[in-house]
């Protein structure tokens, strides 16, 4: 068996995004039996939208090798669902509500490094519309092994062979999520630390300062020195108006609260 590294295109019509940073053994470029893969590939999938898990399945369905043994729309289900299942690949949005009861967005970057931390061995590609820099990087950083804008039908087409990849010990990223992101001029680049702490403080928006920074296991005078630095970077002077500068400029994807169908006008 073969060992390769670096990108290399499959002779489809369409030539997958692939960056093997870690080497990967593959015996056949189109993927067609992934005879490196001996057992089967158990996947979680996180997303607000039934459809879109829905849709996640259907692609996946018809590979032998992969089995989804979970899925949610709330991301405080995302650790239970890992512990419950054997779990090899999890493909999530970044943008989730926090339960059923709380439709706060869900602190995904912040719990992505926990994720890297208590389950090493679980492989994560984030599926979502948000394609800002600071977001990618931030989640790239976290230790995502994959990124995939959801307007990339290419790939979401071959999400099975993407997931095989990935489980293989590859990394896979659509066109512009990882090899050529383009600058913001809008905004100094917020560094990935600045990003996990907004991203608590908006899912967490009432907290004050000691309680946030309790959820961050960080000291109250460590979080107001990283919030005073984003603030700098953003242009803004508190907390609500960096959630409100972030969400504009669409460095942070916002959980949309869907309407009130029993609500009478």
């Amino acid at each position: 068996m073969q060992l390769q590294q670096g990108p290399i295109e499959s002779r489809n019509e369409h030539p997958l995004q692939i960056d093997f940073r870690l080497p990967v053994r593959i015996t056949d470029l189109d993927f067609k039996e992934e005879k490196h893969m001996k057992d089967t590939v158990r996947v979680v999938i996180l997303d607000d939208h039934q459809s879109i898990i829905d849709g996640f399945i259907y692609r996946l369905s018809p590979a032998k090798d992969i089995k989804v043994v979970d899925s949610s729309l709330y991301g405080d289900d995302l650790v239970p669902m890992l512990k419950k299942n054997k779990v090899d690949v999890v493909l999530l949005d970044l943008s989730v509500p926090i339960s059923v009861d709380n439709s706060s967005q869900f602190p995904m970057i912040f719990k992505l490094k926990e994720i890297a931390k208590e389950f090493p061995q679980i492989k994560v590609i984030v599926i979502s519309t948000f394609k800002a820099r600071g977001l990618v990087k931030a989640a790239i950083e976290s230790g995502v092994r994959g990124y995939i804008f959801k307007d990339d039908q290419v790939s979401i087409k071959q999400l099975a062979r993407i997931v095989m990849i990935v489980a293989g010990g590859g990394n896979y990223y659509s066109q512009g999520a990882y090899f050529d992101l383009p600058d913001e001029k809008t905004w100094k680049q917020i560094t990935p630390r600045q990003m996990e702490v907004l991203t608590m403080a908006a899912a967490y928006p009432d907290d004050s300062t000691n309680e946030l920074a309790k959820r961050l296991k960080i000291s109250g005078s460590t979080l107001r020195n990283i919030l005073s630095n984003a603030y700098t970077r953003l242009g803004v002077h508190t907390r609500s108006a960096a959630l409100e500068r972030i969400r504009t400029l669409k460095i942070y994807p916002f959980y949309i609260h869907p309407p009130d169908l029993n609500k009478v006008d």
